[in-house]
């Protein structure tokens, strides 16, 4: 078993190139926590069906690009369950190029016969969290709620002195609420087809590369064949925000970096990203960094 989740935690290590911290919780629980600033990577670990993965996003985004050709996006507080025979080979992707994570590996086969004590008497074992999230090679996910959010929010921040008491004891207290939820109630993640998300990346590339131009809705969906109300909401799942809000925070982010690093006027910065004056960019400006932008070239942020 040791050995097992030892391979485990090597494949995962050559993934997560920037930092992973590896900790063993029980007997046949491993928990990983993650961070990664980088935009894709390849999955290649051992095709166990019964260990089980539990996904959690902290901060960014992650998304899998599944062999059947689906793929699956999680944002802040989103989680996901599945075995590792689901995502043997598999790409991770971070639209925004940075994710804090954690994960939980489970063994289901030492959660049956060897619980942790407090499991023992609640009937929650590795063959029911196969039936209800993993059967058939399912890949579940779920946007989070009010109990997800306490329970893994305590993951992060805690005194070093109390950490691990923590995190074993949120391990648990997941395992319990896992083994009442319904896989099949409200909160379910939608998986979208590969050739859309593909549209959506060629999308973004574009809107980002014309940075300046205003870009309408209407004219994205007849450039790349997709319907309006489709454009919107898997961009949406794969980014977090709508269009207008993702590219006014990309405009935004390129204007501060022109006011630190170059001596254009306030008028050709805010030509530079698509505003028409210097007013309406600088209200644009002081509404989303909550200065002016005379006062962030100034250092006021600092």
């Amino acid at each position: 078993m040791e050995k097992e989740l030892g391979k485990i935690k090597d494949s995962l290590q050559s993934c997560f190139q920037n930092r992973i911290e590896n900790i063993s919780l029980y007997r046949g629980i491993e928990l990983y926590i993650f961070t990664a600033k980088t935009d894709t990577i390849s999955v290649q670990h051992p095709k166990r069906k019964h260990i089980m993965e539990i996904n959690y996003c902290h901060l960014g985004r992650i998304g899998w690009k599944m062999k059947g050709g689906n793929q699956i996006h999680l944002g802040p507080g989103d989680f996901s369950v599945h075995t590792l025979d689901t995502c043997t080979e598999s790409f991770l992707y971070f639209p925004t190029e940075e994710y804090e994570g954690l994960t939980l590996c489970i063994d289901l086969q030492e959660l049956s016969s060897h619980p942790p004590e407090l499991l023992s008497e609640t009937g929650i074992c590795g063959e029911i969290l196969y039936e209800k999230f993993c059967k058939n090679g399912a890949f579940a996910s779920f946007a989070g709620n009010a109990q997800t959010d306490s329970i893994f929010s305590a993951f992060y921040e805690q005194p070093e002195n109390l950490k691990p008491a923590y995190q074993k004891l949120k391990s648990l207290e997941l395992l319990l609420y896992l083994g009442k939820m319904e896989p099949n109630q409200a909160g379910r993640l939608t998986e979208h087809p590969s050739e859309q998300i593909e549209i959506i990346h060629r999308v973004h590339e574009h809107l980002t590369q014309n940075i300046g131009q205003r870009i309408t809705i209407e004219s994205l969906s007849r450039q790349y064949l997709i319907n309006p109300t489709t454009l919107k909401e898997v961009f949406k799942s794969v980014y977090g925000t709508s269009i207008a809000a993702h590219i006014k925070e990309h405009r935004m982010e390129l204007a501060a970096r022109l006011l630190l690093e170059t001596d254009l006027s306030l008028a050709e910065i805010g030509q530079r990203i698509g505003y028409e004056s210097q007013s309406r960019f600088s209200s644009a400006f002081k509404t989303y960094f909550q200065m002016l932008p005379k006062e962030y070239r100034k250092g006021s942020f600092l």
